[in-house]
């Protein structure tokens, strides 16, 4: 309504001029507004600063159980010869030499027939007997070669063996059966069902089970090609390559190259969240800028409780006979071949000085971490809820004056619109008065 009437009887450009009366008006707004931004900047600060420290609690939480420090490689001179080994394993070392390798049992049948000839004799049935007190008849279907060959493997008859034809010639097939299974108790016999002899009968490759050496007149033996827990913690698997005679020097040693790893996987995660917390809690000044994290005190006093964790109780061992330090930059380093030489000479002391069993480096990291990142008693994650609320309740202060600012500009439309109403009444009377005026006879001298 006002920019239609702007200045028709004032002359006064009355749009611009509350325009410009509701920039005033907003300015309190438009502080908040920045106030807003600056706080998200804040809040996304801190979100991505707890997510970081987040990590380095899981990382530490990880390294400060007594199961992170019993990490074993087992190697295996001879590649015929695998080996594996648990955490429940010890440092050790084994000669290994085969004796013998696990093999099913095999029948391989004499005489040779068409596949749809039968051979099951009078029956359709075959008598299985797998040497257990309990032979069982085995319904061939029509008792041809292919029919013999699908009650064998079909699921449903569970026997435990696989059978295969052999094309020796045109319609000439020869049938082998052998164990779904290696191991000497694997042994079995095929016949016909008066007990004669199946297709002529068959020349048997004997199942046997797998052997092995150890020394000093110890043996071991599986019905498999896999020796598990042959000693505590240990298995050793005898590969495809593997013969009887093979030699191999099976080695169980701790792996102190993997535990150096994950100890400097958790330095350089200390120093990242270092880094971040130096980035964007930077003061400024001098031609530098502030970060945004800058005067939350928080991440300052998060900071400091990291690096404090290096130095344990008063008296404590330094960790510096195990390679971690602090740098002048204030940043934590670690000497591997430190480490790795105090490892080796006494793991389990050095594990104490990282667990949780001797409030160790790795258990303190873990405690400051999650102390700050704990989604409902950390410190970070009080602040990161304490921000959220303020700009939560700063947003609904904007939606407010969003509403007054409307009544505002309502307001002042009218009051230019009723001044520029009056002014054209008064107009339009000043000119009435003016020609009733003119109208009237001059007087003469």
């Amino acid at each position: 309504m006002a920019a239609s009437i702007s200045g028709l009887a004032s002359g006064l450009d009355t749009a611009t001029i509350i325009n410009q009366l509701m920039q005033l008006e907003a300015a309190p707004q438009n502080r908040l507004k920045t106030r807003i931004s600056d706080e998200k900047l804040v809040l996304t600060s801190l979100q991505a600063l707890n997510k970081t420290v987040a990590g380095l609690a899981t990382k530490a939480e990880a390294l400060a159980k007594d199961t992170a420090w019993r990490p074993l490689t087992a190697t295996s001179s001879n590649a015929a010869v695998g080996v594996s080994a648990t955490s429940s394993a010890s440092p050790r070392s084994l000669t290994v030499t085969v004796t013998g390798v696990a093999a099913t049992h095999q029948l391989g049948f004499a005489n040779a027939a068409g596949l749809s000839d039968v051979v099951t004799g009078a029956s359709t049935k075959v008598r299985l007997d797998r040497f257990d007190g309990s032979p069982v008849e085995l319904e061939s279907g029509d008792g041809t070669l292919q029919g013999l060959v699908s009650a064998i493997n079909k699921p449903e008859n569970a026997t435990g063996l696989t059978a295969t034809v052999v094309k020796q010639a045109d319609n000439s097939y020869r049938l082998l059966v052998e164990s779904t299974k290696t191991g000497a108790v694997e042994d079995f016999d095929l016949t016909a069902l008066d007990g004669s002899p199946l297709l002529g009968g068959a020349t048997v490759r004997a199942g046997s089970n797998a052997s092995i050496d150890l020394g000093a007149g110890i043996t071991a033996t599986s019905a498999t090609n896999t020796f598990a827990e042959v000693v505590p913690g240990t298995t050793i698997t005898l590969g495809a390559a593997a013969t009887t005679g093979t030699v191999s020097t099976i080695t169980v040693a701790r792996d102190t190259s993997g535990m150096s790893a994950k100890v400097k996987d958790l330095v350089d995660s200390i120093n990242a969240a270092l880094g971040e917390i130096d980035v964007k809690a930077a003061a400024g000044g001098a031609g530098k800028t502030a970060g945004p994290l800058a005067g939350d005190g928080a991440a300052r006093q998060l900071r400091t409780a990291l690096l404090d964790t290096i130095r344990g109780d008063a008296g404590g061992t330094s960790l510096a006979a195990y390679g971690i330090q602090v740098t002048r930059s204030g940043r934590l380093e670690l000497d591997e071949t430190t480490f790795k030489a105090a490892y080796a000479a006494d793991p389990v002391g050095t594990a104490e000085m990282f667990t949780t069993t001797g409030d160790g480096f790795a258990a303190r990291v873990a405690a400051v971490a999650k102390g700050a990142s704990d989604s409902t008693e950390g410190t970070l994650s009080a602040a990161i809820t304490g921000r959220q609320s303020g700009i939560d309740r700063m947003e609904d202060s904007i939606d407010e004056w969003d509403r007054r600012l409307t009544l505002r500009r309502t307001a002042l439309e009218r009051q230019f619109t009723a001044l520029e109403t009056a002014l054209s009444q008064m107009s339009s009377q000043s000119s009435w008065l003016a020609g009733q005026l003119s109208s009237l006879p001059s007087s003469s001298s």
